[in-house]
């Protein structure tokens, strides 16, 4: 399944942070743009005012006169299409010349001041300025006040504006180059890690070992872990279809046998023998499925196991109880020898199919006349479950082999919980592989020794206490 482009998703969330940072920066550019520009403004504004005022004069009445020098209304007119004002006003508000609708500002703290205004319908930007004139005998005060359009101001705001604009949009540009280039070299490891994936065949399911960025590391380690699993899973199939084929050959193959010399038999008691002997076969290759397809479910509860606490003393009284009619049609003396309580952290139902297969090894291999116990013991921090029988026993190497491993293979030749080597009606083979491997899951350990006084076989699981 393909989803979103990872590179588009950063590109586009590094487009949208970097347009919101741009309209912040404009905004704070634009308002300072006008503030420069209203700067370089009043400051024109006050040099044309005092030009003016510089020629203010006393006349020969006492009054006063002004001569409005050309240059000063010139330095106003920044751009063609400006419109320039100016009024000067004798003391008490006498208007002298100039623009009489022309309002006045009122003054600063420094005897000017600037505003904003309007002139009829052109926005203007005004200065008034307050100076005094000596008459010879007492000192005179005036007002200057010049006024232009602010279509210049506006424009050097806008071009301010329109530059940093530029200057930003260039810079976005370039970063979303920087990165596009940047995360595709950041992603060339996962492009590698995806490519060794790829070359690898069906069956190559070793751990990854390419180098990756540590960001991606725990998907590495996930891949990983998912492969080791598929292993397991893919040994465990293995496992299977080798043991359907090694466990079922035999039986299959007495069946044919036996059905064939049935076929070719002389008489009808041959006929029966043989047919009795392909039963017997056949009887076996059911027992053999039914431990493979309990192998099966324990490979497959391998995964999503949720162990809880199970009552193993109960369980194992139970599972006795109800091999008892068995055990009295084989003449085998079953008995359960524990505590009334005993749990363990375990699974019930793969933990009962842990017993029946140690049961089921002791009551068919213990032979008649046989004492089987179960038993359950406590150990600090344990419960102990031991299934032992004092039947005819385990060959020494083979006792030795199972001592060794305390884990028995699936595949080893059969010779039975109890039985004698050879005995050939299915054996611990399967049956102990049963059992260690459903204790594995739970974290238990599983032992085999021979039993008391050297006879028969004990197996022990010893499983956590809860």
């Amino acid at each position: 399944m393909t989803g979103n482009s990872l590179r588009r998703q950063l590109l586009a969330w590094l487009m949208l942070a970097t347009t919101a940072l741009g309209i912040i920066a404009l905004a704070d550019t634009w308002r300072e743009a006008v503030l420069t520009a209203q700067g370089l403004s009043d400051r024109v504004l006050e040099g044309s005012a005092l030009a003016i005022a510089e020629r203010v004069t006393v006349d020969e009445g006492g009054g006063l006169e002004v001569d409005v020098p050309f240059a000063a209304l010139e330095m106003l007119a920044s751009a063609a299409e400006d419109q320039v004002f100016y009024r000067v006003d004798a003391p008490a508000g006498q208007f002298l010349t100039g623009y009489e609708a022309l309002s006045l500002v009122a003054l600063g703290d420094e005897g000017i001041g600037f505003a904003d205004g309007l002139f009829g319908a052109v926005p203007i930007r005004s200065a008034t300025l307050m100076r005094r004139v000596s008459t010879g005998s007492e000192s005179v005060a005036f007002t200057v006040t010049v006024a232009e359009s602010t279509l210049a101001r506006s424009t050097l705001a806008r071009t301010i504006l329109i530059r940093s604009a530029l200057r930003i949009l260039v810079l976005m540009l370039c970063t979303v180059a920087i990165v596009w280039l940047a995360v595709t070299l950041a992603f060339r490891p996962l492009d590698r890690l995806g490519a060794a994936i790829g070359e690898r065949t069906p069956d190559d399911l070793r751990p990854l070992t390419a180098e990756v960025p540590v960001e991606a590391a725990p998907l590495a380690g996930a891949i990983n872990s998912f492969m080791a699993r598929l292993d397991g899973a893919v040994a465990a199939l293995r496992n299977f279809t080798g043991n359907a084929s090694h466990q079922l050959r035999t039986p299959l193959a007495t069946l044919r046998t036996q059905l064939a010399l049935a076929r070719r038999a002389g008489d009808r008691v041959q006929a029966e023998a043989a047919l009795d002997k392909a039963d017997a076969a056949l009887v076996r290759a059911e027992r053999v499925l039914a431990q493979l397809l309990a192998l099966a479910r324990v490979d497959a509860a391998a995964t999503g196991l949720a162990l809880q606490p199970v009552d193993l003393a109960t369980l194992a009284r139970d599972l006795a109880g109800e091999a008892l009619p068995r055990a009295a049609d084989a003449g085998i003396d079953l008995g359960y020898e524990g505590p009334q309580q005993a749990e363990v952290l375990a699974e019930p139902v793969l933990v009962a199919e842990l017993l029946r297969n140690l049961l089921d090894n002791a009551l068919r291999y213990g032979g008649p006349g046989a004492v089987v116990t179960v038993r359950v013991r406590a150990e600090p921090g344990f419960q102990v479950l031991e299934v032992e029988d004092n039947g005819p026993g385990l060959p020494q190497d083979r006792l030795s082999q199972l001592q060794l491993a305390r884990v028995p293979q699936r595949m080893v030749p059969q010779a039975g919980t109890g039985g004698a080597s050879g005995s050939g009606a299915g054996g611990y083979g399967l049956g102990l592989a049963i059992v260690a491997e459903i204790a594995a899951l739970f974290g238990a350990s599983c032992s085999f020794d021979a039993g008391t006084g050297g006879r028969g076989l004990l197996a022990s699981c010893r499983f956590r206490a809860v």
